[in-house]
């Protein structure tokens, strides 16, 4: 039976849009085979997609010590819509943080705690000035993501 993994990712840069790109690409590993990848800018992502998914990975950039705007228009028009049908839902965060990502954590995992969905791993922060590296964790990520779900553990 293939599983959704529905990833939203504010991109506003060329580096955050790579890093979506490398969460994709290791959501889309070929050694996984029943998992259907979904990626939507925040903008883009409904209520019906959180409800037609098995998992939700989320990607966000720090915005004045905050999640970017785009990731909290998306919550607030998911939040009440998917309340009681997405408890459980399993789920992953990273944030491309120019500072230390800690504020912009806090007020996500404060929605998803709301929410009732299930973290998979602590929040990935990507801190500081852009790292090549950043490429490789955001895409392990989405592997550990994809591969979890397949395998029925999320």
């Amino acid at each position: 039976m293939t599983k959704q993994l529905l990833i939203v990712a504010n991109t506003p840069s060329p580096n955050t849009q790579e890093l979506a790109e490398a969460v994709v690409r290791g959501a889309s590993h070929p050694d996984i085979d029943n998992v259907e990848v979904i990626f939507k800018q925040p903008l883009q992502a409904g209520p019906e997609d959180v409800l037609a998914a098995d998992a939700v990975l989320i990607g966000s950039t720090e915005n004045f010590g905050y999640m970017a705007g785009l990731i909290k228009d998306f919550f607030e028009r998911i939040y009440y819509p998917c309340l009681e049908q997405t408890e459980g839902r399993s789920c992953a965060l990273y944030i491309r943080a120019g500072n230390d990502g800690r504020g912009t954590r806090a007020s996500i995992e404060k929605i998803l705690t709301g929410l009732r969905w299930r973290p998979i791993q602590p929040t990935l922060i990507l801190r500081g000035d852009f790292d090549p590296g950043f490429i490789d964790q955001c895409e392990e990520l989405g592997m550990t993501m994809a591969a979890g779900l397949e395998a029925g553990i999320y």
